[in-house]
C-alpha cells in the first residue's frame, strides 16, 4: 500500500505518532515496541536532551553503538528540538572518531552497552558528556534529578522540569538539519552530508511508495543504521508507513536466516557481502524464504552470480541506487522488472530526476536531483550545483526502456563491502610511516566485497606486516589494504599525477 502524500507529517518528530499507538513498530531482543511506546520514548529523549543536557536547535548529539531502538528514539527526539544526530561508524578507528567529532562539534555522546568503554574514552578525549542509551528511558528521571542538583541556583531552575517531565514543544521546521552522515564522497576525505527534516521525510515518502510499504509489512533490518542504507532505505520508510521493523543489532548470516524463518518478514535490505554470506551459509538451502516478496540490495553494481542465487529461490533482487547525499533512495529496480533486468539499477524514483553530465569518453557521469538530495556538507559546503544537481561520481548509461545502469566510476572512490574509502585516506595514513617514500591506493575487483583496497608502495626496508600494524592504529579495518604491491616507482602523468587506473590494470 503506497503512502498518500496527504498524510505526510510536518516534521520528523511526528512520524511515530501518526499510527495506531497499539500497533507494533519495532522488535528488538525478542520484545515488541508499539508505536505509542516509540513515540513516548522519543518524547522522553527530547525532554532529557532539552532540560538536562541543554541541547538546543542546531546542536549535535553523537551516537556510538550497534543498531538499537534508542538510536531511533534519539533521532525522533532531537527532531522535536531541532537538533541533529551524528551517528558514528563503529568500524572506524579511534583517531577517525576524534576527527569526525572535531569536524561536527557535538557536546554529547550516547552509546550502547557494547560500546560503553569506547564511548566514555572518546567523550573524555574530546571533552563531551557521555550517556548510556538506558538514560533515554529508565535513567531519564534520575539523570534529570542529578542535573537539577548540579545546576542548583541557576537562573532558570530545572527542578520544575524534573517533576513535570513536560514534553518539549516543537522547536524545528522542515529545513532544519536533523542528521549528519559522514561519507568519503567522491572527491576527497570524509565530509558530513547535512540531511534536513524535509530531506528525510521526502526520502521516506519516496522509498515507501516504490517498495509499496504499508501496515501489513514486516521489514528485517540487519544493515548498520549509522549508514543511510540501513537507516533510510527501509527502516525509516517502514516506520513512516506504519509497518513493523525487526531490528537486529548487526548482521550475522545464521541469525538473519533464522529471523527470516521465525519472524516472516516481507522485505529486507542487503549489500553484496551480506548476500554472499547468506548464500554460502549451511542453512541457506533449508531456510523458508517464502514470506519475502523481494530482497532489496543497496549497491551500484551487484554480482550476477549472487543475484541469480536469490532468483533461483524465486526471490527477486531489487536494486536501489543512491549515495549518502541522495537520500539514498534515488533509482530503483522494482520486483516486477528485477528478474529481467539483472545488472540494472532501474528507473528514477518518483520526484527524483536523473541525467548525464558532460561526456567522459563514450559515457558520462550520472547527475541526480530531488527533494531527498542534500544541499550542503557540514558546515556550509555546497553539495550540488546552483540548479540542485548532485554529481554522483559514477559513470552511467541509460537503456532504451529508460532504465539506468552503472558502468564505472568517474573518480577514484573505492567501495568495499558497502563502505566508501577514498584513496587519500589510506595514503595519508600510510605516508606517516618513515619507510614509505610514496604510495598509491586503488581498487581491485573482489568476488566477496565487490572491490578491495589495494596499494602500491615505494620504499626501502619495509614489509606488509609492519605497514598493516601501522595502519590499524590510524584507520578502520575495512580501509586497510588487502592487497599490497611493492614497486620501484609509481606511474605518473607528465604533470606528476599518479595514474591509479594504470596500477589497477597492472595488478588486476
Amino acid at each position: 500500500m503506497a503512502v498518500s502524500q496527504a498524510h505526510i507529517p510536518a516534521l520528523l518528530a511526528e512520524v511515530p505518532a501518526r499510527h495506531d499507538p497499539r500497533s507494533r513498530a519495532l522488535q528488538f531482543a525478542g520484545r515488541w515496541i508499539a508505536y505509542g511506546e516509540l513515540h513516548a520514548a522519543a518524547q522522553r529523549a527530547a525532554s532529557l536532551a532539552w532540560h538536562a543536557w541543554g541541547v538546543r536547535p542546531g546542536d549535535r548529539v553523537a551516537w556510538l553503538g550497534a543498531n538499537h531502538p534508542g538510536q531511533l528514539a534519539l533521532l525522533f527526539g532531537l527532531a522535536r528540538i531541532g537538533a541533529v544526530l551524528l551517528p558514528l561508524n563503529f568500524r572506524l578507528a579511534f583517531a577517525e572518531w576524534q576527527r569526525l567529532i572535531a569536524d561536527c562539534g557535538p557536546r554529547h555522546l550516547v552509546h550502547d552497552g557494547d560500546w560503553a568503554q569506547a564511548g566514555r574514552d572518546l567523550a573524555a578525549q574530546c571533552g563531551l558528556a557521555a550517556h548510556p542509551v538506558e538514560a533515554l528511558a529508565e535513567g531519564a528521571a534520575a539523570e534529570l534529578s542529578s542535573q537539577a542538583d548540579a545546576h542548583a541556583g541557576a537562573a532558570v531552575p530545572l527542578q520544575a522540569d524534573v517533576h513535570s517531565r513536560a514534553a518539549v514543544p516543537l522547536q524545528a521546521d522542515a529545513d532544519a538539519a536533523v542528521l549528519l552522515v559522514h561519507t568519503s564522497g567522491t572527491t576527497g576525505g570524509p565530509k558530513a552530508a547535512v540531511h534536513t527534516q524535509a530531506n528525510l521525510l521526502a526520502n521516506m515518502r519516496i522509498a515507501a511508495a516504490v517498495q509499496e510499504l504499508g501496515p501489513a509489512d514486516t521489514v528485517l533490518t540487519v544493515l548498520p543504521m549509522f549508514h543511510v542504507g540501513g537507516l533510510c532505505i527501509q527502516t525509516l520508510p517502514a516506520l513512516y508507513a506504519g509497518a513493523r521493523v525487526v531490528l537486529q543489532p548487526r548482521f550475522h548470516p545464521g541469525e538473519t536466516l533464522a529471523a527470516i524463518e521465525r519472524e516472516r518478514p516481507t522485505l529486507t535490505l542487503l549489500v553484496p557481502a551480506a548476500m554472499k554470506a547468506l548464500v554460502e551459509h549451511p542453512a541457506w538451502g533449508a531456510t523458508d524464504l517464502s514470506s519475502l516478496r523481494a530482497v532489496w540490495a543497496g549497491s551500484s553494481l551487484l554480482p550476477a552470480a549472487l543475484v541469480q542465487a536469490f532468483h533461483a529461490r524465486g526471490l527477486p533482487v531489487c536494486n536501489v541506487y543512491g549515495a549518502t547525499e541522495t537520500g539514498p533512495f534515488s533509482i530503483a529496480l522494482p520486483p516486477a522488472q528485477a528478474m529481467g533486468h539483472v545488472g540494472s539499477c532501474g528507473w528514477p524514483a518518483p520526484e527524483v530526476e536523473a541525467r548525464l553530465g558532460p561526456a567522459i569518453g563514450d559515457t558520462a557521469e550520472l547527475l541526480l536531483r530531488g527533494p531527498n538530495v542534500v544541499r550542503r556538507y557540514w558546515p556550509d559546503l555546497a553539495a550540488c550545483d546552483a540548479a540542485g544537481w548532485f554529481a554522483t561520481g559514477d559513470l552511467a548509461q541509460q537503456d532504451a526502456d529508460g532504465s539506468w545502469r552503472i558502468v564505472g566510476r568517474a573518480r577514484e572512490l573505492i567501495i568495499t563491502g558497502g563502505e566508501n574509502v577514498h584513496p587519500a585516506e589510506v595514503e595519508e595514513a600510510l605516508a606517516q610511516h618513515p619507510s614509505v617514500a610514496e604510495c598509491a591506493a586503488f581498487a581491485l575487483p573482489d568476488a566477496r566485497w565487490g572491490e578491495v583496497v589495494a596499494v602500491a608502495v615505494v620504499g626501502a626496508g619495509v614489509d606488509e606486516a609492519t605497514l598493516v600494524a601501522h595502519l590499524q592504529q590510524r584507520i578502520a579495518r575495512f580501509k586497510v589494504p588487502r592487497r599490497w604491491f611493492f614497486v620501484e616507482q609509481l606511474p605518473k602523468t607528465a604533470l606528476g599525477k599518479v595514474q591509479r587506473s594504470l596500477l589497477a590494470q597492472r595488478f588486476a
